[in-house]
């Protein structure tokens, strides 16, 4: 990806030199959009937001003849002020970003806009944060992602018999996804292949020792693979009129929804082992997924690099989140909480992320997504729909509803802090205006 951003930019600019501040090409300006547009969309933001940055940083550099279009997987700059009008193609890469890396993003981005540095120091800004490695080893990386699982088994299935049986397949699921990830074929086939050895290995070793259902057992491990992010954004782009954006995020939302019900629905089939069984009695008190937030804060914090400072500022947005969507469940109910959930949370977040010392806004709302979307939910309901099970349509239908729903809410709470937020710089303006007497 480095490569072909730093080809893109010789090849439209002829140069790799520095741009001096007091005569910037104009095919600068493209190249730079073109490089920060893939990182934008790596850093899991949505396509609307996108344009709108790439257009405030090109009126920030005195482009406002440029049109942006942003698809998920490709950028498109119309360069109207050029004698011969021409369109500029970027292409995005699907591999997300890492917290710090998606962190170091947005202040890169910040420091263009408030004081316009030349467009290639912009560009190599980028591609250094791009490149750059993780901040935690292997161990720590690994530990984060059993955090992770044993977080949202917590929030998930709080049983106490679950718990040893989350800590193990958190590592292995874990190991599976750091050594796969680093090999590009099997990249491709992470998803099946996971899925298929977990369940395998919980029904055929696990499962008649605990009296628990496999999905639910496995859900949670699977944490890092349920594209719930991916369908949040999905809802908010169609709700937001980008169709194109939102329907192909949606059928990749989908079919990687597909792909690991497919491997779980193998894996019980080949294991010949019933997926349900009767209720557990053995279920945590109410404590439990608050201590799970807790521990999926600190997962999130070590198995994506979060920036240095910021893991109070992710347990902050995910108790925000999930103290909203209780509070909507008791005032709408359970299908709507989420939108409860978003309206409330969103600006708490952007409140959050006016605090100097605070963490960018993008990192509390990627974590927030990943606590507020029914995505292990939407996987369980693909896989017992897969295994014939009963009810299985039902559960599919309300977590697109819940979706909706969310991203409803996350529209209505940043418009809210948007405007609040533009009201409160002009009542300082006029403050700071004001004659004295």
């Amino acid at each position: 990806m480095n490569t072909s951003w730093r080809n893109a930019l010789r090849s439209l600019t002829g140069v790799g030199a520095d741009t001096p501040d007091a005569a910037v090409p104009e095919s600068d300006v493209v190249a730079m959009l073109g490089v920060v547009g893939p990182a934008l969309l790596a850093s899991s933001r949505a396509t609307n937001d996108v344009e709108s940055t790439l257009r405030r940083l090109a009126h920030r550099y005195g482009r406002n003849d440029l049109r942006v279009f942003v698809l998920p997987t490709v950028i498109l700059i119309e360069d109207g002020g050029a004698r011969s009008p021409r369109t500029a193609v970027f292409a995005a890469s699907g591999t997300a970003l890492r917290l710090d890396q998606a962190d170091a993003i947005e202040r890169l981005l910040r420091r263009a806009l408030d004081s316009a540095p030349a467009p290639a120091d912009v560009t190599s800004g980028i591609e250094r944060v791009v490149s750059g490695t993780p901040r935690f080893g292997w161990p720590l990386t690994l530990l984060g992602h059993v955090l992770l699982t044993v977080g949202f088994g917590l929030v998930l299935n709080p049983t106490l018999t679950a718990l040893p049986i989350y800590v193990l397949l958190g590592i292995l699921v874990g190991g599976i996804v750091m050594v796969g990830s680093r090999i590009t074929t099997l990249s491709l086939l992470l998803p099946v292949v996971t899925a298929f050895v977990v369940a395998l290995m919980v029904s055929v070793f696990i499962r008649p020792l605990v009296h628990d259902d496999v999905l639910r057992l496995v859900a949670p491990s699977l944490v890092s693979f349920l594209p719930g992010l991916t369908l949040t954004i999905a809802a908010v782009e169609l709700t937001s009129g980008q169709i194109m954006a939102g329907a192909s995020r949606l059928v990749y939302g989908i079919a990687r929804l597909g792909l690991l019900a497919f491997g779980l629905y193998a894996g019980l089939s080949v294991a010949g082992a019933p997926h349900a069984s009767a209720p557990v009695d053995d279920r945590l008190g109410s404590w439990a997924p608050w201590v799970g937030i807790a521990l999926v804060s600190l997962g999130y914090y070590l198995f994506s690099s979060a920036p240095r400072g910021s893991l109070l500022w992710i347990l902050y947005a995910l108790v925000a989140a999930y103290a909203a969507q209780l509070l909507g469940n008791v005032l709408v109910g359970a299908q709507l909480s989420g939108f409860i959930g978003a309206a409330v949370a969103v600006p708490l977040i952007y409140l959050a992320g006016r605090i100097r010392s605070g963490a960018p806004t993008a990192i509390m709302l990627t974590c927030s997504y990943w606590l507020l979307v029914p995505g292990a939910m939407g996987f369980i309901g693909v896989s017992e729909a897969a295994s014939g099970a009963a009810g299985a349509t039902a559960t599919i239908l309300q977590t697109f509803g819940s979706l909706i729903a969310i991203a409803v809410g996350m529209m209505i709470g940043g418009a809210v802090s948007r405007d609040v937020g533009a009201f409160a710089t002009s009542l300082r303006r006029s403050r700071s205006e004001a004659p004295t007497a």
